[in-house]
């Protein structure tokens, strides 16, 4: 059964280039975001890492721990790092998860059980670590996205997405398409007008069942 959104995610204990970690213990009190690849020195994924520590402190903004996992071993990720720093033009600090035995790719259902690894691989044998995970610091799924390796991730979208999870999470708001920070906020159905009106302010009414109200930051 895949993982779905609101599951708790698997906990574990892995080896990173920054020390043995546990998973549940390493995010804390946090928002967490898990991103995945399929192998180290590839290009697609050094530019999506690079991208990752160039937004460094946007994710200390919103109390986030962002952490990589890729199917390749401690040293190589410290290999790695530094073409990511070449290539991205600033530090990645955070921690990237050896997952050379597939044990994080097959927890998070990103590869099947009988997968493995074989004799001269490719990335190919591994195409399907390729997903974004945001987690809250109740360690529940709230946001997945996977990617085919050859269209680089968009992490403003991540950024915008987290912004959205923040603003709504545990409350009754949703965002609308293309939202971003600071933009009106939709009322969630569960109140009614004069409850949404009370703890939210005037309402701009598009449709009986579209309420917006001002950004409640």
């Amino acid at each position: 059964m895949g993982l779905r959104i609101n599951d708790t995610v698997p906990d574990f204990t892995a080896e990173t280039d920054q020390g043995s970690i546990s998973f549940h213990d390493w995010i804390g009190d946090s928002w967490a975001i898990l991103f995945s690849h399929p192998k180290d020195f590839t290009p697609v994924c050094t530019t999506e890492f690079g991208a990752v520590a160039q937004l460094a402190d946007e994710w200390a903004k919103r109390k986030t721990k962002v952490i990589g996992v890729s199917v390749d071993g401690v040293e190589e990720h410290k290999r790695w790092k530094s073409d990511i720093e070449t290539a991205g033009g600033a530090t990645p600090s955070f921690p990237i998860i050896a997952d050379s035995d597939l044990a994080v790719s097959k927890a998070f259902d990103m590869l099947p059980a009988e997968a493995y690894l074989p004799d001269g691989r490719t990335p190919a044998d591994t195409a399907t670590v390729r997903s974004v995970f945001i987690i809250s610091p109740e360690k529940k799924l709230q946001l997945t996205m996977t990617y085919p390796m050859s269209v680089g991730r968009n992490f403003a979208e991540v950024l915008r997405a987290l912004d959205g999870l923040q603003k709504t999470y545990g409350v009754p708001l949703a965002t609308p398409a293309n939202w971003t920070a600071g933009q009106d906020v939709i009322v969630a159905l569960s109140l009614d007008d004069a409850a949404a009106e009370a703890k939210y302010g005037t309402l701009n009414k598009a449709l009986p069942y579209l309420r917006f109200a001002k950004d409640p930051a």
